[in-house]
């Protein structure tokens, strides 16, 4: 049943606001930074191409969720446009042999997978365990001055334009490192596919403008997760409330926004547990008993059709032990975005958690702990 938030109290209100940006985006919830990531490597190219670069500074410093994927169908681009008008953005693209090559990751051919047939057989089972699982967990609390620590391997499929031609390219499977302090003012990024420097970039705030932001559900630190309420119920229809007016549908943006939480955040283990609680009450929730993340290791996924776009969104986990492995989104449907290049089974975006933990300074790896 979809949660709708109705009339709801004065404390209440307060407890929304956490949810809602801080800034009006034209953008979906939580995609801003992503499709202007994605906007800037195609600006990039287009430099590549015309053999020429200058430089700019961009709007505001990359989220710590920032990370290529495909620009989803039916969004428009206004407030990024606007945000991006008159700037060049140089860059560091070398020719591989096989197309662009941007900053330390070569490119290759479309990514590809064999599609799982989805069921809504046992769903609710099968969150409920995940859930059982996520509470088990027992994630410690990140104290001040603490770290959370990321490491992840991922790829994506995109657009690269060469000349008139246009096909599809891919990203290969590279390693990324994420620090985020526990409220979220201070990180690291460590990212061959966004960094041009090798050594990372900071996250710390202020930005470039010398702004800086709150944190949200979108962009969130411990500190903000660690507030948010663990009903179910009140979690979905706070995560509602904050996802009206974007994406292609409602419970399609209520799901993307859980899954985002999966992967780059450190939910304490009482809300992890809540997640999916709440995501069992999204309609259209299905099971895909085998999938792999980017690793290659197998799982079950929990995923989601975007009826519009025609991709689903994957969320993979162990099948014996139901721990987060990873998450992929697939194109399942034919669509006659960017020329009809997307053809069924070709993988947008795939990942794979290799190491989550809590470490005490800024670039520190969890062995070098104590």
């Amino acid at each position: 049943m979809k949660a709708t938030p109705s009339r709801q109290s004065p404390a209440e209100w307060e407890e929304t606001a956490l949810l809602l940006p801080q800034t009006a985006r034209e953008l979906p919830t939580g995609r801003h930074q992503f499709h202007k990531e994605r906007l800037m490597a195609h600006i990039e190219q287009d430099i590549q191409q015309n053999n020429h670069t200058a430089t700019a500074t961009a709007p505001q410093a990359r989220p710590k969720t920032g990370r290529f994927r495909l620009l989803r169908p039916a969004i428009t681009l206004p407030a990024l446009a606007c945000a991006l008008a008159g700037a060049v953005v140089a860059t560091s693209v070398m020719n591989d042999g096989d197309g662009v090559r941007q900053g330390g990751v070569a490119t290759g051919p479309a990514l590809t997978t064999q599609l799982g047939t989805p069921t809504t057989k046992g769903v609710p089972q099968l969150l409920d365990q995940i859930s059982l699982a996520a509470a088990e967990t027992g994630n410690s609390a990140v104290k001040p001055g603490q770290y959370v620590y990321i490491e992840s391997k991922m790829a994506e499929t995109y657009i690269r334009h060469d000349g008139d031609k246009v096909s599809l390219a891919s990203h290969a499977l590279h390693k990324r490192q994420i620090w985020d302090s526990a409220d979220g003012t201070k990180g690291w990024l460590i990212d061959p596919a966004v960094n041009h420097d090798p050594a990372g970039e900071t996250l710390s705030l202020p930005d470039e403008l010398g702004n800086t932001p709150k944190a949200t559900l979108n962009a969130p630190s411990y500190d903000f997760l660690a507030k948010l309420p663990t009903d179910p119920d009140k979690l979905l229809a706070m995560i509602y409330k904050a996802s009206e007016g974007h994406g292609n549908s409602l419970d399609q943006q209520a799901f993307i926004t859980i899954g985002d939480l999966l992967g780059e955040s450190y939910p304490p283990a009482e809300l992890y547990s809540a997640l999916f609680k709440a995501a069992k009450k999204i309609p259209g929730v299905v099971v895909v008993p085998d999938a792999k993340d980017a690793l290659g290791r197998p799982g079950v996924a929990v995923a989601r059709l975007d009826e519009t776009g025609g991709s689903r969104e994957e969320w993979i986990f162990d099948k014996k032990t139901h721990v987060f492995l990873g998450e992929r989104e697939v194109q399942v449907k034919e669509t006659t975005e960017d020329g009809g290049l997307l053809k069924p089974g070709t993988v947008k975006f795939t990942s794979a958690i290799v190491k989550r933990a809590i470490v005490d300074g800024m670039k520190q790896l969890p062995t070098q702990n104590g």
